[in-house]
């Protein structure tokens, strides 16, 4: 597979992600990754996924809840490094509340892997939740 190919893939992965998180959709952002996945927070606090059962969409809704979280738009999503088989995508994104008014502006960078044909996020590292 050629980079750009994976490179396609990779972003591919990360907008069925967010269409997932924006559904609140657990079974779909299970699919979305890889596992075992591991996010790392703000804090540098380790969350590791072991399975697609262990992922559990309540974690993230009730850290947003509290600042009315009600969908997330890419502003950028750009793949900075790609070989056959695992992308970094860095992501600006942005949060809003329904009444569209924002909440805040966040980076991220995932790593998105190609295991037994399926490209998903496999790591996750940002300032946000």
């Amino acid at each position: 597979m050629s980079d750009a190919r994976a490179r396609e893939e990779a972003l591919a992965a990360v907008d069925r992600y967010l269409a997932a998180l924006n559904a609140r959709d657990t079974e779909a952002i299970r699919a979305a990754f890889n596992f075992p996945h591991l996010r790392i927070g703000a804090k540098g606090n380790l969350s590791r996924f072991e399975k697609p059962a262990d992922y559990d969409f309540g974690h993230f809704y009730r850290a947003t809840s509290r600042d009315g979280w009600h969908h997330t738009q890419w502003d950028k999503t750009e793949a900075v490094f790609a070989s056959e088989g695992k992308v970094h995508v860095a992501v600006d994104f942005t949060r809003y509340r329904e009444d569209g008014s924002v909440i805040g502006h966040y980076f991220s960078l995932y790593i998105v892997t190609c295991q037994d044909g399926h490209w998903g996020i496999q790591v996750g590292s940002g300032n946000g939740t």
